[in-house]
């Protein structure tokens, strides 16, 4: 069996990771989400004793689970099975060579009836600067190249949580706008957030300043607001699922049913293929 080929360049991701440190990490979609993160903890009405966050930018998540373990979103996650009663992996599953693996090690570390919860970009994340990319490089160049990474539309992040083997799965959604004074600046924010292009397939040369200039002036004038200013989307998918444990609500059994549905209904119900009387 082949290896499917690599997402991330492992080490050009923490090469951005650790340059965003430096010079001061633009954390406030971090702060946001920590800050939902809080709410549907709120809505659980548990206490959480043991936690664990998977993450590279800590701060904003301590904040909400303070003294929770902390541990890098590596390969192979230092967490020990059967450990915590929560694992959140907070804005990296979406630079993941494995997902699953990461879920899956996730769930391993939960107790019994332990929740996870995850937060990653998804598949509307940046649309507007993948387009104008790809417009002014084919446009100026002639080709393609990987820029902005591929990222997991809702549907498909949520099939993760059931082959992992969580209960009660759910995954949703929330998308933010966010207002840039032009997109330059918004290439600064990404930069600042360590989400730079490390992508493996990635060109390992500079880009010609004509595709910048060009994807630039796209950007400014498809996605302008009506004062000037230009917008990007962040797609924030959440992923809920919790280790398997009896005291669980389960599905019923086919058949088992104790009411007809047409009696529920106050309807009459009519044998296959017969059609009701007009």
């Amino acid at each position: 069996m082949s290896t499917p080929p690599k997402l991330t360049d492992r080490a050009a991701l923490l090469r951005n990771r650790d340059r965003a440190k430096r010079q001061g990490p633009e954390l406030f979609l971090h702060e946001d989400a920590a800050i939902e993160l809080e709410e549907r903890l709120n809505e659980v009405n548990r206490t959480f004793t043991q936690p664990a966050i998977v993450t590279n930018f800590p701060d904003p998540w301590l904040a909400v689970l303070p003294g929770a373990k902390v541990v890098a979103d590596d390969e192979m996650l230092d967490l020990e099975s059967g450990a915590h009663d929560l694992v959140v992996h907070a804005m990296c599953l979406h630079w993941a060579n494995d997902p699953v693996g990461q879920i899956v090690q996730a769930a391993r570390a939960l107790r019994p009836d332990g929740l996870f919860i995850a937060v990653a970009f998804g598949g509307q994340t940046l649309h507007e600067l993948r387009a104008v990319l790809a417009e002014a490089e084919a446009s100026v160049s002639g080709g393609l190249s990987p820029r902005v990474l591929p990222m997991g539309e809702i549907r498909d992040l949520g099939a993760l949580l059931q082959r992992s083997g969580l209960a009660l799965p759910v995954a949703d959604s929330v998308q933010r706008k966010v207002s840039y004074a032009d997109p330059l600046r918004l290439l600064h924010d990404l930069r600042a957030m360590g989400e730079g292009n490390a992508l493996d397939a990635r060109l390992r040369r500079f880009t010609p300043r004509g595709v910048i200039v060009e994807a630039l002036r796209r950007y400014a004038e498809s996605f302008a607001e009506p004062e000037g200013r230009v917008y990007a989307t962040f797609d924030m998918v959440w992923l809920t699922g919790w280790k398997p444990h009896e005291s669980q609500q389960k599905p019923l059994r086919p058949g088992s049913a104790i009411q007809r549905l047409a009696d529920a209904l106050n309807t009459r119900e009519l044998p296959t293929g017969e059609k009701p009387p007009k």
